[in-house]
């Protein structure tokens, strides 16, 4: 029985000349009890597709119906969790949860309703930190408090919009079997946005990808017909999962060749950055040529500490770290949430007081940030009213100062073409997915 479907579902944004097509044509039948994965690049229009099943956004044509009834408006048959974590920052982990269940369980009384939070809480490993506020989390850890929010409202449909996509590997994993779990029980309909090609073939039916916009529309869907219960340590070695899995990253890897091959070829200006923690403006400043690659102990880390002050006491969330890197170097730290991944990150870019111990990058200790370490967190950190050429420019201005302001613009225009941002280089950051 078909218990979702989307005929000639088309989107646009903006209107006259700057009316951008976002969606167009979608179609898709989705049976109930089904678990299907959405794929695609980012910017190709799964957010707005998720929104519009979920009633926030309404389509220029075409019609979403559940059960044969058009959906017009949000509703608590249809639980959302998206990207980013939503969360009243007032409000406990605890009474995020709530939130849901007071509102779509009202007839129950109020102990059944603070156990039945009180279990989604515990179940995505947050029952320790289920009195503090989400100031006091990491993303991933507010990721959490949002999954466990939607599936304690116990919805008909789940909508899932890279729900785990800034967890930590392992929690990733428990998440992933959890919702499976779930799912298993209940059958409830998934929808599973991700861009993480065996996430889709680990808990979907179905994987279906979306082509990059504008105009998006599906392209064609990929049955998966791997028996279940699924195990993420076997399908490695399962011959039809890596077919499957070669197939679908071959699609989109021709389609996303295909997107790009009309971008014109940009090549970076002759000119170097200053990165000089001293702001100087003079050749002696400017970033050299790479050189003695592989220089042991250019960045060390020395029985690094941090401790926070807390009511009931001081917590120390990095304890005794220490680590060499040699230059050029590259460094993955993995680790559950909350364990102070962020925090090494921070203190390291000069963000963060360090409590004990020490920092020395190339010879000099780290006691400020600076240009000569960039920082890219869980959050944008953009600046929503300037366009993705005016966000970057903000950096490149500093560091190239004795560029000609034409080179700064090509190196701008250089880096976002390399990240895919091409053809959005005008859009406003708050424009963007």
């Amino acid at each position: 029985m078909t218990i979702l479907a989307l005929d000639n579902v088309c989107k646009s944004y903006g209107e006259g000349a700057s009316r951008t097509s976002v969606l167009k044509d979608i179609n898709l039948q989705i049976e109930e009890g089904e678990f299907i994965a959405i794929v695609g690049f980012s910017g190709s229009g799964k957010t707005t597709l998720i929104s519009t099943i979920a009633g926030l956004v309404a389509p220029d044509a075409g019609s979403v119906t559940k059960q044969g009834q058009v959906i017009t408006e949000p509703g608590p048959d249809r639980g959302v969790v998206f990207q980013s974590y939503s969360l009243m920052p007032w409000l406990t982990v605890q009474g995020n949860v709530a939130l849901a269940v007071d509102q779509v369980f009202k007839d129950w009384p109020k102990a059944r309703r603070a156990a039945h939070t009180l279990k989604y809480v515990e179940m995505v490993g947050l029952g320790p930190a289920a009195h503090k506020r989400p100031a006091e989390l990491s993303g991933g850890m507010r990721q959490r408090v949002a999954v466990a929010r939607a599936l304690a409202a116990s919805p008909d449909i789940m909508l899932l919009d890279e729900p785990l996509s800034a967890l930590d590997a392992l929690t990733r994993a428990n998440l992933q079997d959890e919702i499976l779990r779930i799912w298993e029980q209940d059958k409830k309909t998934v929808i599973l946005i991700t861009n993480d090609v065996d996430e889709g073939l680990l808990m979907a039916d179905r994987v279906i990808p979306l082509k990059p916009g504008p105009d998006a529309t599906f392209g064609p869907e990929f049955v998966v017909d791997l028996p279940r219960p699924r195990d993420r340590t076997m399908m490695n070695h399962d011959e039809r999962f890596k077919a499957l899995r070669a197939e679908i990253t071959q699609y989109l890897m021709d389609i996303g060749i295909e997107a790009s091959s009309g971008e014109t070829t940009l090549t970076l200006p002759p000119v170097r950055p200053n990165t000089s923690t001293d702001w100087k403006n003079d050749t002696t400043a400017l970033k050299p040529i790479k050189d003695d690659i592989g220089r042991e102990r250019y960045l060390e880390f020395t029985q690094l500490d941090k401790i926070y002050p807390t009511p009931k006491g001081p917590v120390a969330v990095v304890e005794d770290f220490n680590l060499k890197m040699k230059k050029g170097e590259f460094i993955s730290l993995i680790g559950h949430s909350g364990c102070g991944k962020s925090t090494v990150l921070s203190m390291c870019a000069g963000l963060n007081e360090i409590s004990n111990g020490g920092i020395i990058l190339d010879g000099k200790e780290v006691d400020s940030a600076g240009p000569d370490r960039a920082v890219v967190f869980q959050a944008p950190s953009l600046f929503p009213w300037l366009t993705a050429f005016e966000n970057v420019s903000l950096g490149v201005d500093s560091v190239y100062p004795h560029a000609q302001q034409s080179e700064r613009d090509d190196i701008v225009e250089y880096y976002l073409t390399r990240v895919g941002l091409g053809d959005a280089i005008h859009k406003k950051a708050a424009d963007m997915s």
